[in-house]
């Protein structure tokens, strides 16, 4: 976790984002251009003056997304607004969804977030290639975070393109978990096929560009079997990612108001009733802002709580 970040290639610009947007990994050549992830749709007209600045007046001409979480595809409408031509390419499990414009099916309602919509032009089929940058990388699935997810592998370079499915530290929070659908074997299940494929570099969905691979997997494989070990533990650290994420968001807000929006969110309501209905739901909202002050992600001023 020290030292430079591993090279990666000529032909990608990894555009490193904050916590609110996935990275973006820019694909200019040779070739057709190609975006990989767009951030969230707060930050959509900076990931269009980024790509633009780096394609110095050249067409993006596709758009891929690893997963459709919305800090990974909240750029993309502005991007096909920018580039009406770009041809964007999603995992296939959520096609139709996309196609029909589905925001309860597509995360976005339940979770309280927002992405504006966006057309699908095609899929990423595991088992199959695209071509990037003039290299043929792999397609393979990677459910666990995100049950239609994928990964994007070089076996010449051995680069990874992660998404979600690890981290340096660490991979996204196990959603269809909380959905009560038992996920946390396709997280482990992921992680056998990233050692398979045995990736030198990574590039992952947030944080820095990494390299030591096997290092990054035990502690993930940690992760892991701490969550399956309890998983109101994993309950409670995903709702408080879920509130950190929207006070990235926000920045700041009355207390009283991201309680209310605690309890009229789906998701929220759904896990109280599911892990935490010993409590009655305006304590948990409170306790939940509570936790997030005590560990350092968010602090009081007066009645506000402020991103820290």
């Amino acid at each position: 976790m020290n030292g430079a970040p591993p090279a990666l290639p000529p032909e990608i610009t990894v555009f490193e984002r904050g916590w609110l947007s996935a990275n973006n990994i820019l694909f200019a050549g040779p070739g057709p251009a190609t975006l990989i992830d767009s951030g969230y749709h707060t930050h959509a007209a900076q990931t269009v003056a980024l790509v633009e600045s780096a394609l110095g007046g050249a067409p993006l001409a596709r758009l891929l997304n690893t997963h459709l979480h919305s800090d990974h595809c909240g750029g993309n409408a502005l991007l096909q607004q920018r580039w009406p031509d770009v041809q964007t390419l999603i995992p296939p499990g959520q096609f139709a969804q996309v196609r029909d414009w589905d925001p309860v099916a597509l995360s976005y309602v339940p979770t309280g977030q927002q992405c504006p919509p966006f057309r699908a032009d095609g899929t990423l089929e595991p088992g199959q290639e695209v071509e990037l940058g003039g290299r043929r990388w792999q397609i393979h699935a990677a459910p666990g975070h995100d049950r239609h997810a994928v990964l994007l592998f070089e076996p010449g370079t051995r680069v990874l393109i992660s998404g979600d499915a690890l981290w340096e530290n660490g991979f996204g929070v196990v959603f269809p978990e909380l959905e009560g659908e038992g996920a946390f074997a396709e997280v482990g299940a992921t992680l056998d096929v990233i050692e398979r494929l045995a990736p030198l570099v990574v590039i992952p969905g947030h944080g820095g560009v990494f390299g030591d691979v096997p290092a990054a997997l035990a502690r993930a494989r940690k992760r892991l079997e701490g969550f399956v070990a309890s998983p109101l533990k994993h309950a409670r650290y995903a709702a408080k990612v879920l509130l950190k994420y929207k006070l990235l968001e926000w920045q700041r807000i009355a207390v009283p108001d991201a309680v209310a929006w605690l309890r009229a969110t789906p998701y929220f309501s759904a896990l109280h009733a599911r892990y935490f209905s010993e409590l009655p739901e305006p304590q948990w909202a409170q306790a939940l802002v509570e936790e997030l002050v005590a560990g350092g992600a968010a602090r009081r001023e007066g009645d506000l709580l402020v991103n820290a």
